[in-house]
């Protein structure tokens, strides 16, 4: 009876459950990680260390000794994936390199053709034990490729970009971007630890306290393809300081993981950056939830790419002549509201640049104005206080000619009309055209 490794037989089932997780693998499929590991251990079972180094040897080392070019004197895919992984300024060990260059291979369908280039290798598989290694164990090298082979036929599609936290873990943070048009100031208070860059608090009022998109205890990864991983004190300051004026587009490592709990590798860092400022709170209004409870977005608001959408009525629109002061607000709202006319309930969407409303039904999208158009936002403070309007210029190119629209819509209640109006102020105040 020929011999079983446990370690083989353990990467068979995983690799089942692997395919019952869909046709295309992402970061979110739950045995992606379990599979890695596998493969990890397979690679590094029986790897010698160098006797007279004290560097530690792992198995980055051995498809960075590959030969580079093929029989034709071309660039082969492993190299390509070497150097592509060298270059990566997130990872910092080799452990890192190494978990990201499996993740490439995963994605280019390429992971059995590196194995089998390090097998027809022998001044690199001399590396190992030939009594221990499962690559110098000829009955279990042909399993191993076999179930690599299965792999390769599977679709990944994992965000490269997510690496920085290779270095210690196969379980990776969920990764977010977060677009900022150009503003006098983002209003995030950050803190460095451990060469990270961690968001402590949010400045009142700022733009990033009205997005509502980054919370206290996210980690800044990168800003405009900038990495901020290892970062120095101030790096960051410099690196907006420098981009001042244009628009940014920020990649946020979330503290809390898919689970709903916190991401297990920033547990001793969150603990920590707590120590350093008790007051800190995670996620927002973290203090009106008990410890565990899970939170849940109001019935009158829902999620849309990581943005609140609120649920409100549109009530109508009015043409108030050729002034869109704030004024008029109080005398155009009246007429939406005199007309008693059939409400429709729609998805109020106030992106970084306009805001739409879409019917919540239909889907069908009904009005999109970018803030610059909008002339005047308020509530209707004379009878009732869930009623705001916003007035719009036709034609925002030409205000000496232009006629304005006054567009009334009605909160589920008080506190998020007032929501609703801060959101929409803040676009047009934070928003800078520049020709």
């Amino acid at each position: 009876m020929a011999p079983r490794d446990p370690l083989l037989r353990t990467l068979k089932v995983c690799l089942l459950n692997l395919q019952s997780d869909g046709q295309t693998l992402t970061d979110s499929s739950p045995h992606l990680a379990s599979c890695c590991e596998l493969i990890e251990l397979l690679l590094r079972k029986g790897l010698q260390q160098p006797v007279l180094s004290l560097a530690h040897r792992d198995y980055w080392q051995c498809f960075e000794q590959l030969p580079r070019q093929d029989a034709c004197g071309r660039l082969c895919a492993l190299s390509l994936a070497v150097e592509q992984t060298r270059v990566c300024r997130k990872l910092l060990s080799a452990q890192g390199r190494g978990r990201y260059l499996l993740r490439l291979a995963l994605s280019r369908k390429t992971l059995q053709q590196f194995i089998t280039h390090l097998l027809h290798t022998p001044r690199v598989l001399e590396w190992y034990s030939p009594t221990v290694a499962i690559l110098r164990n000829e009955e279990f090298v042909e399993p191993f490729l076999s179930l690599l082979l299965v792999l390769s036929h599977m679709d990944f599609k994992l965000d490269m970009e997510n690496c920085s936290f290779l270095d210690e873990s196969w379980l990776l943070p969920v990764c977010e971007i977060y677009e900022v048009v150009p503003c006098r100031e983002v209003g995030m208070v950050l803190r460095y630890l451990s060469g990270r860059v961690f968001v402590l608090d949010l400045t009142p009022g700022s733009q990033a306290q009205v997005d509502k998109f980054i919370c206290p205890g996210d980690i800044i990864d990168e800003i405009n393809g900038t990495s901020l991983r290892n970062s120095n004190n101030g790096q960051a300051g410099v690196v907006l300081s420098r981009l001042k004026g244009r628009p940014l587009s920020i990649r946020v490592l979330r503290w809390r993981a898919r689970d709903g709990g916190v991401y297990r590798p920033l547990i001793k860092l969150l603990r920590a950056l707590r120590t350093e400022n008790p007051t800190l709170q995670l996620g927002p209004a973290s203090s009106q939830h008990p410890e565990g409870a899970e939170q849940k977005t109001p019935p009158s608001q829902c999620l849309k790419e990581g943005r609140i959408v609120y649920i409100v009525q549109l009530l109508g629109k009015a043409d108030i002549g050729m002034f869109g002061g704030k004024e008029v607000l109080q005398h155009a709202v009246p007429q939406v509201l005199q007309r008693n006319l059939t409400s429709q309930e729609v998805l109020l969407d106030m992106k970084e640049t306009h805001l739409t409303c879409t019917d919540r039904s239909s889907k069908t999208e009904l009005l999109k104005h970018h803030y610059p158009e909008i002339s005047c936002v308020g509530r209707y403070d004379r009878a009732d206080y869930t009623v705001l309007a916003f007035c719009v210029a036709d034609s925002p190119e030409t205000p000496q000619t232009s006629s304005f629209c006054c567009t009334v819509l009605r909160a589920a209640n008080t506190k998020e009309c007032q929501e609703i109006v801060c959101r929409i102020a803040a676009g047009f105040k934070h928003t800078e055209w520049f020709v």
